[in-house]
């Protein structure tokens, strides 16, 4: 008995999964970790009445995870998620600050808007158990 009378004639086989390597449970959970506070931290903003415009915004030279808008205020947001509100705000460096910065002056760049008049840099405070605290204008450029 010919094995290929009982195939559909567009289906092949499937071809074998090459060996990849097991993704890392902490950076798994450190990812999840992130997106949920990126969520809490979106739904905090649009709460207090912005429109998000993109999220986890890529440039060659940086991300910033969350870009918001209200009026003629364009926001950058960094949000940061630790155990707790005063150890995530100590963990934005002045490293982070840089790149951030650069990478809304690539934003603005790839989307120029002159209804734009006021820009802003602005953080998001995620710990477990607790409210999201948003610190507008948490640091300068």
């Amino acid at each position: 008995m010919d094995p290929r009378r009982f195939r559909s004639p567009g289906l092949r086989p499937k071809p074998e999964k090459a060996d990849k390597p097991e993704p890392n449970p902490e950076r798994v959970a450190a990812f999840r970790t992130g997106l949920s506070a990126e969520s809490r931290a979106a739904a905090l903003l649009v709460a207090k009445g912005f429109r998000i415009v993109a999220r986890r915004w890529k440039s060659p030279v940086g991300e910033i995870d969350i870009v918001a808008r209200r009026r003629s205020l364009l926001v950058f947001v960094e949000v940061k998620a630790r155990n707790d509100l005063d150890a995530a705000a100590e963990s934005v460096t002045p490293r982070q600050r840089g790149r951030i910065a650069a990478a809304a002056e690539a934003y603005l760049a790839t989307y120029p808007d002159p209804s734009i008049t006021e820009m802003r840099f602005d953080a998001v405070l995620v710990a477990p158990g607790k409210m999201p605290k948003h610190i507008p204008g948490a640091f300068e450029t």
